[in-house]
C-alpha cells in the first residue's frame, strides 16, 4: 500500500505522504484526534510516532505510540474496542492528524464512549 493516503482540507485534494509529517516538532510524535465519522464526535486524543502511522496505513486500523508504556499499540488490541480508519486528514502545519474511524465499542479506557466526558469548571470567583 502507497504511504500516500493523506489528503489535505485545502480544496485542492492534496495528496501527503508520511515523510511530509513533521515529526520533529514534538520530538518525533504527532498529536492524533480520533473523531467518530458518523457523529462527528470527538473520541480521544493519542499520539503516533512514524512507525505507529505507517502501521495504521498498512491495516486500516488506529495504531498509536504510548508514552506511558513507551510501545506501540493498536487501539483494542486487548479490549476489542477497535478504531477502523474511514479516512486520515492532516493539519495545514503538517503536525497533528485528524482519524475518522468506525469505533467498536467504547473509546475510553474507563468505558465511556469517548474520553471527552467531564466538564472543566470555566467560572471564575473573583469578584
Amino acid at each position: 500500500m502507497s504511504d500516500k493516503v493523506f489528503e489535505k482540507s485545502d480544496g485542492k485534494n492534496d495528496i501527503l505522504s508520511v515523510s511530509d509529517l513533521d515529526f520533529e516538532k514534538y520530538s518525533g510524535l504527532l498529536p492524533v484526534i480520533a473523531q467518530d465519522e458518523n457523529s462527528g464526535e470527538v473520541l480521544m486524543l493519542a499520539y503516533a510516532n512514524r512507525e505507529a502511522v505507517q502501521k495504521t496505513q498498512q491495516t486500516g486500523y488506529a495504531h498509536y505510540w504510548s508514552r506511558s508504556r513507551n510501545t506501540l499499540w493498536k487501539k483494542g488490541e486487548s479490549s476489542g474496542h477497535v478504531q477502523e480508519i474511514s479516512e486520515v486528514l492532516v493539519d495545514c502545519d503538517e503536525d497533528t492528524l485528524l482519524y475518522k474511524v468506525h469505533q467498536t465499542g467504547p473509546a475510553c479506557h474507563t468505558g465511556a464512549p469517548t474520553c471527552f466526558f467531564r466538564k472543566l469548571n470555566t467560572k471564575t470567583s473573583g469578584k
